[in-house]
């Protein structure tokens, strides 16, 4: 069993291979194929959570066992601290052990690249990022990763916090500029929300040329996203069954529910990803365990090519 710490678990997980493996697992997982209990989540007393998280497939078997606590960045310690524990499901016997803030974050960014993939009608040009903190690195790997031409506008919530950011994540190679005032120019075409505010970041009005992806908050009091927008929007989420308990952004909204679409039945309709209908666009991911899944598939791949070079 080898064990890797945050550096060495994001040597394993390219982003490009990350959001092939999530498009089959949100199938598998759509089928039944992968099994996948709602997480449990229990509160600390200082604020966080305690989250444990299973997924069980034909070929492996996860447990993500972490500590989310979004007061830790102003601590300046990072908001999650874990292991994702992957076991062979045929022996029983460990495979891996993963650092689960990396796998959690890259896991995350990539969904948002899937969402991008299957909901926008062309490759992204100018992409919005609101948040400064780690999911916001995440994203920008992400996207310069897989859609390097992309221009990215990053907005933060304190003085100097979009400034500092950019500076610090220039050797990234993304055309990053900072943008201390949110005012969304119309070539916008993707915005993604990665911050753990409990209320709205975002309150345009729905554009129909315009994919809002929300991924930082995990509670049903807590929202990125405008009511308003979000009603107006048509909607799709990761996990249905966990988004009617942790999407703020659909519950404090009052969604129709069975308005609201599994990405997976979009994922679903034929290959390559289907183009959208026209009209102003939402995707909400809260995240399970079958996405852990399917990160420790890219990781087990990729521990099995190093081992044989």
């Amino acid at each position: 069993m080898k064990e890797y710490d945050a550096q060495g678990t994001a040597a394993l997980l390219p982003y490009a291979a990350l959001v092939d493996e999530l498009h089959a697992a949100a199938l598998e997982l759509a089928s039944g194929a992968i099994l996948c209990p709602q997480r449990q989540m229990i509160p600390m007393s200082g604020g966080g959570a305690v989250l444990s998280m299973l997924a069980v497939g034909a070929d492996l078997a996860v447990h993500k066992l972490v500590t989310v606590v979004p007061a830790n960045r102003a601590r300046g310690l990072p908001t999650i601290h874990g292991r994702v524990s992957v076991w062979d499901a045929q022996t029983g016997e460990q495979r891996l052990s993963l650092d689960g803030a990396t796998v959690t974050g890259r896991r995350t960014a990539a969904l948002s690249m899937l969402g991008i993939r299957a909901l926008l009608p062309h490759r992204p040009r100018s992409v919005w990022l609101t948040g400064t903190g780690t999911q916001a690195r995440h994203h920008v790997e992400a996207l310069t990763a897989l859609f390097p031409e992309a221009r990215i506008s990053v907005s933060g919530r304190t003085p100097g916090a979009s400034e500092n950011f950019c500076a610090g994540h220039a050797h990234l190679g993304a055309t990053l500029t900072p943008h201390p005032v949110a005012v969304f120019a119309d070539e916008i075409d993707v915005f993604i929300a990665c911050t753990t505010s409990q209320e709205p970041v975002y309150s345009e009005p729905a554009r129909a040329e315009r994919l809002l992806i929300a991924v930082g908050s995990f509670s049903p009091t807590a929202a990125e996203i405008d009511a308003a927008t979000v009603r107006a929007s048509r909607l799709y989420v990761d996990d249905p069954v966990g988004a009617r308990h942790e999407a703020g952004d659909l519950i404090r909204a009052g969604v129709d529910w069975a308005a609201v679409v599994p990405l997976a039945q979009v994922l679903a309709q034929r290959r390559p990803p289907p183009v959208p209908p026209p009209g102003p666009t939402l995707l909400k991911t809260v995240g399970n365990a079958a996405w852990d899944l399917a990160a420790a598939r890219v990781a087990v791949t990729s521990y099995a090519s190093n081992a044989s070079s």
